[in-house]
């Protein structure tokens, strides 16, 4: 017996997708071991390894569900329970990452993020943050400089694309829309009227089983988001209250 090699496909290259990428992307969670506060949330959230830290935090996969980066990965983590308090004893840590995820039930329903009716407030409730699997954002991807030399720059979530903003449908319809570099070169320093004779000359510087509550059809806008109806809930574990009707 012979194998032919020919017809297989070829790696994936290790390249980042590049910096500033507007793309519409798919979060799932990796369980970490640990409990979270919620019922749903058992086993969900990730210790953290460093010593002495009591953080715990979602481990969170992205991938590209549409457009030029399809299939493409990149990982964050999104700290819920520890790290350094505010004047109230709330977790810093906490307050960003509650940001975030509000942001992405925003651009995911196609919310306007001012929107504070009732309506909207009930699709913002979650019984569990493992209700978050599954969710279709539009985002703006960014490449982060390693902290160490040893590990090579990665993607990272940038930012939610929000609706209201330009790119927002487009990226939600799975269409290409052109980056804008989040991590832009310094400015080179201004050359001296003058330069002394022994000055060398100036040069720039460099530069689950049931189906999830996500799982419906991407909208173009936010408009014809929220026309869509609502899948019918589970009767096993139910959902969202905003999923009850």
């Amino acid at each position: 017996m012979t194998y032919d090699m020919n017809d297989a496909e070829l790696p994936r290259g290790s390249d980042l997708i590049p910096d500033g990428s507007f793309a519409k992307v798919t979060m799932s969670i990796r369980k970490g071991g640990d409990d979270g506060q919620s019922e749903l949330d058992r086993g969900l959230l990730k210790p953290t390894k460093t010593p002495g830290s009591d953080v715990k935090s979602l481990d969170c996969e992205f991938t590209v569900s549409a457009g030029p980066h399809i299939r493409r990965k990149f990982w964050q983590s999104f700290t819920v329970i520890g790290g350094k308090l505010d004047e109230h004893g709330v977790s810093i840590g906490w307050k960003i990452s509650k940001g975030v995820l509000r942001a992405m039930i925003d651009s995911a329903l196609g919310l306007d993020s001012q929107d504070m009716s009732e309506a909207a407030k009930s699709k913002r409730m979650l019984r569990g943050l493992s209700e978050l699997a599954g969710i279709t954002f539009a985002a703006k991807v960014c490449v982060e400089p390693p902290s160490d030399p040893r590990y090579a720059a990665s993607n990272r979530l940038d930012r939610v694309v929000l609706p209201g903003e330009p790119e927002y449908a487009r990226v939600m319809a799975g269409e290409a829309v052109a980056a804008s570099p989040s991590n832009r070169p310094a400015r080179a320093p201004a050359a001296a009227t003058t330069p002394p004779a022994w000055s060398a000359p100036a040069t720039a510087a460099p530069a689950a089983a049931a189906p999830r509550m996500w799982e419906r059809p991407a909208a173009s806008s936010p408009a014809a988001f929220q026309q869509a109806p609502p899948p019918a809930p589970s009767p096993a574990i139910g959902g969202p209250s905003w999923l009850n009707g």
